[in-house]
């Protein structure tokens, strides 16, 4: 799968670009991007750390075209049915796609390589936990095969998880139990490094900041790897978002409302 090298080659790209202080407009769209730096965390399974991945202003516009639109999370069991459970406990919305959401959705594709186009992405989805919420273990990759179908695109090749907002906020953190905790004291910054050692990694939610990993193997498969769950929030609240990308485009009835028609 040429997935990995490209998604190579962009890292490679974005650090020789992170140093410049000012904004960078993206190509093909009257987009600016933040001069964010990224960190490999992990080559196996690939998880790249990318601090300021959205700006202020973008956190800002998020919240406010999503207001009142939020409803119970679902999520599917084994079957592929919809359901309400005690296993996600938050709640979540799609987000329409104005210029400023496409913008965003720009950046996500142009970090994952140039070959990779609108069409395979799902609509951007906020989820937002108050006190005592979280999500269990899980992965983003599906096992059903009704959930991973042509029409939908096959499996969910990659995700991002991008803290938007954190109000008064203590725990919430993403925990993938499987990663190996680093070595080096530099990644405090961004992992909670007071966590035992046995129970892996867990990204503190630091608004503007992003979590990108690669779902599934180059066979296709899913990796049991990338098993993670969102910690219970123990006082405040965390508003983040879902980038998924799916192995092949989705039916335009899967893709969310559009201001824009285009073919890309």
């Amino acid at each position: 799968m040429a997935q990995s090298l490209y998604i190579v080659l962009a890292f490679v790209a974005l650090l020789l670009g992170s140093v410049q202080a000012s904004q960078k407009p993206l190509s093909g769209d009257a987009c600016t991007r933040p001069p964010y730096k990224v960190h490999i965390f992990s080559k196996n399974p690939l998880v790249i750390y990318i601090p300021n991945f959205l700006t202020a202003e973008e956190r800002e516009h998020l919240q406010e075209i999503t207001k009142g639109t939020f409803t119970n999370s679902a999520v599917a069991d084994e079957s592929g049915e919809q359901g309400l459970r005690q296993t996600r406990t938050s709640q979540s919305t799609s987000v329409i796609r104005d210029s400023i959401v496409r913008c965003i959705e720009t950046r996500a594709l142009e970090f994952q390589g140039f070959d990779t186009p609108r069409s395979h992405l799902e609509p951007l989805q906020l989820v937002q936990y108050g006190n005592g919420e979280n999500y269990h273990l899980h992965t983003d990759w599906f096992e059903a095969p009704s959930r991973m179908t042509p029409e939908v695109g096959g499996n969910r090749l990659s995700s991002f998880f991008v803290y938007v907002a954190a109000s008064n906020l203590t725990g919430g953190g993403t925990n993938f139990p499987i990663l190996n905790a680093p070595y080096n004291e530099r990644w405090c910054e961004f992992v909670d490094c007071d966590e035992p050692w046995e129970n892996g990694v867990t990204f503190r939610p630091v608004p503007g900041n992003a979590v990108f990993w690669q779902n599934l193997h180059e066979d296709g498969s899913g990796d049991p790897a990338t098993i993670h769950a969102g910690l219970p929030v123990t006082s405040g609240s965390k508003l983040g978002m879902n980038i998924w990308t799916r192995q092949g485009p989705l039916d335009e009835k899967f893709r969310g409302f559009d201001e824009y028609d285009d073919n890309e």
